[in-house]
């Protein structure tokens, strides 16, 4: 047995042994390639080791996307930002840093419906996973039926763990539907846990003096909202429906 052959050996067993998937599957293949090129051992199993690493970081990448739970795919390059609400279209360059996730700083998106709010909290919490973020995705009454359930399981603590170990946590379409009081409750207090430290992206159709109408408990209400508006940014998405636009379109081809 040759000493390259000893060596491949080792570096498999290493590789088996670190966890390495790439480098174990592919390290024959690789470094007879690179020393075929003219490279030496020492640059091969560099560019071995380097090649592992930038598969690790890519598929990190789209485990934390998968872990996300959103209900599509969304990226922030697919915006029509010509036919974003004014005030989108003047904050979109802020909100694309993700300096909000970075302080800590809830995100409002409130308009009507079909404006771009689930796309641009969506293609924010895909960006987030990119660079390294946990990122999870709720619609509002889902994630209230969660709580319930968890608390009628005794699981309410575990949830409560994993809901503010989230660097962002995305609530889409509150206001779609309002909530009995035991539902508002669980909803604040999971809030409350991220409040100042963890950032939170809220979509409603709603302007905050409707609230109530969603958690029928003014005392309730005017915490809610002291609480997540607290150092919050706040866009205003009012505007023309991408829905209808496209609705419109769609007929004027059918004509």
């Amino acid at each position: 047995m040759t000493d390259y052959e000893i060596n491949l050996i080792e570096i498999k067993e290493c590789a088996k042994y670190l966890k390495l998937a790439y480098s174990h599957r592919n390290a024959s293949e690789f470094i007879q390639e690179h020393i075929a090129n003219g490279s030496s051992v020492d640059e091969c199993y560099a560019d071995l080791l380097k090649h592992e690493c930038e598969v690790r970081m890519e598929n990190g990448k789209q485990n934390r996307i998968r872990a996300a739970n959103f209900p599509y795919k969304k990226y922030l390059m697919d915006l029509q930002i010509e036919f974003l609400p004014e005030d989108a279209k003047e904050k979109l360059g802020v909100l694309k840093t993700l300096e909000f996730v970075r302080n800590g700083q809830n995100l409002i998106l409130a308009g009507n419906p079909g404006t771009g709010k689930t796309h641009i909290a969506i293609s924010l919490g895909i960006q987030a996973c990119l660079e390294g973020y946990k990122v999870v995705f709720y619609n509002a009454p889902n994630l209230i039926n969660r709580l319930k359930e968890a608390r009628s399981e005794r699981t309410l603590l575990s949830v409560q763990r994993q809901f503010e170990s989230y660097d962002l946590v995305i609530i889409d379409e509150l206001g779609y539907i309002s909530f009995d009081k035991e539902g508002g409750e669980l909803l604040f207090t999971h809030l409350s846990l991220r409040a100042e430290r963890k950032s939170t992206i809220i979509t409603t159709n709603l302007s905050f003096e409707k609230w109530e109408d969603i958690f029928k408990d003014p005392v309730m209400t005017a915490a809610i909202i002291d609480r997540i508006t607290h150092k919050a940014l706040a866009i205003n998405m009012n505007g023309n429906s991408y829905r209808l636009r496209e609705t419109q379109k769609l007929m004027k081809h059918k004509i």
